[in-house]
Formats: C-alpha cells, sequence, structure tokens
C-alpha cells in the first residue's frame, strides 16, 4: 500500500479493515511510517500529473450522471466505467471527467448500434463485447433519451467475431 497511499490514509484503511499493531493499538500516521521505514519500504510519491477529474462518490457520479447507483455499480462490475477503492470492501469512487461524461449522449452518434446488434455483428455474447469495451478494443456510448435507451456500441468493419479466421 506505501507505494499507492501516503501513511495517513494507510492507518485509516487498517484501522477500518479492524486491524492493530502488535501491541493491540490502533494505527496512526507516525506508526505506519516507523513500520516503513524499519522494513525499508519507501516512502509514497505522488504522481506529476494526476488523473483528471474529481473523485465523487457512486450516489454523487448517478446523479450527475443521470442514472441510479445500482446501474453505476452494474457499469463498474461491467467496465463500462471505472471506479476506484482505497481497498477491498470500501466504497465505490468515480473519477468524473470530461470524457467519461462525454459517454452519455441523447443520441447515439453515427456508427453507433444498439448492444444487441453489435453482439449479433460481432458473433459473440454481450459480457464480451462489455470486455471488449473495458479493454479499449470497442467505443460505447450511453444513451438517456427516447425510447431505445441504452449502451451503443461503435463497430467497425475490421473488428473479428468470435470464430472468424478459425480453421
Amino acid at each position: 500500500m506505501a507505494t499507492h497511499y501516503p501513511d495517513r490514509q494507510i492507518s485509516a484503511i487498517l484501522n477500518r479493515q479492524g486491524r492493530s499493531t502488535v501491541k493491540g493499538l490502533r494505527f496512526t500516521r507516525n506508526r505506519v511510517a516507523v513500520l516503513r521505514t524499519s522494513w525499508g519500504i519507501p516512502c509514497y510519491q505522488a504522481p506529476d500529473h494526476p488523473p483528471p477529474g474529481d473523485l465523487v462518490t457512486v450516489a454523487e457520479a448517478a446523479r450527475e450522471l443521470g442514472t441510479a447507483a445500482s446501474t453505476i455499480h452494474r457499469w463498474i462490475n461491467a467496465g463500462f466505467i471505472a471506479g476506484e477503492q482505497l481497498t477491498p470492501g470500501a466504497p465505490w469512487q468515480i473519477r468524473m471527467s470530461d470524457a467519461l461524461r462525454s459517454r452519455f449522449v441523447e443520441e447515439a452518434p453515427p456508427g453507433y448500434i444498439p448492444m444487441q446488434d453489435a453482439t449479433r455483428r460481432l458473433g459473440v455474447s454481450r459480457q464480451t463485447v462489455l470486455q471488449w469495451v473495458k479493454n479499449g478494443k470497442l467505443e460505447a456510448v450511453h444513451v438517456y433519451r427516447g425510447r431505445r435507451k441504452g449502451l451503443r456500441i461503435r463497430v467497425l468493419e475490421d473488428n473479428p467475431g468470435l470464430f472468424e479466421g478459425v480453421a
């Protein structure tokens, strides 16, 4: 954790997890610093260029994006949007950036098709399409107006399907 978080944040994480020192004491910034130093673990260095956007709670992200908190959680699991946690089990946070906001549109741009059509055209499952969106192989937007709300996928003609090229 020392490479990702400052000592004060590490102490808060350890205390939230119910951990204590060998003597049964709560962790403090100083106790974490002493442990880190005695084990030769380097100190956290803040990045020169922090990622763009502000960290907000799932509820705040849902309010800003005009959707339900449960939908935000589902999209985090599916990989449509990225979420961050301080530690496993901690609440999710969303980095609200212009890039994320641009993925929520009133009308699908040209070349973006509904998820059902994308799975049929690519010959793969919905989960595979979402995985490809998560990995950056496909682009996706969420249409929040009209009769057919939902995800739209940009499918290029050179995107191979699951069984294409298999002998």
